[in-house]
């Protein structure tokens, strides 16, 4: 059974950082594109980055380039997020998920992530 459990969320005062991260389990996810993605308050969920699982190209949300990192250890099977100069529109709760598409001449739609976590919560405070 596939399973990706996500921690490191907390309350961050803005400029700080924090680092998530998404334990995965049950399968070997080579081949895979792995994740993150966030949804705030009355907001649908949006896209952060993505990492090939195998090779570790990354891709990123134009908004937030240069702010959050994203990482993966494949001997851990763990993926990460490091984010860097919170804002309060950081604030939301963030998934990890996993296709098995690797397809990087386009984005994935969120409906071609196969598995997901149950998310962790980011506070920014102002």
């Amino acid at each position: 059974q596939v399973q990706l459990v996500e921690s490191g969320g907390g309350l961050e005062q803005a400029g700080g950082s924090l680092k998530l991260s998404c334990a995965a389990s049950g399968r070997t996810f080579s081949g895979y594109s792995m994740g993150w993605f966030r949804q705030a308050p009355g907001k649908e969920r949006e896209f952060v980055a993505r990492i090939r699982w195998s090779g570790g190209s990354t891709d990123y949300a134009d908004s937030l380039k240069g702010r959050f990192t994203i990482s993966r250890d494949n001997a851990k099977n763990t993926m990460y997020l490091q984010m860097n100069s919170l804002k309060p529109e950081d604030t939301a709760v963030y998934y990890c998920a996993a296709s098995p598409l690797d397809s990087w001449t386009r984005p994935l739609s969120l409906r071609e992530y196969r598995y997901w976590g149950r998310g962790t919560q980011v506070t920014v405070s102002s």
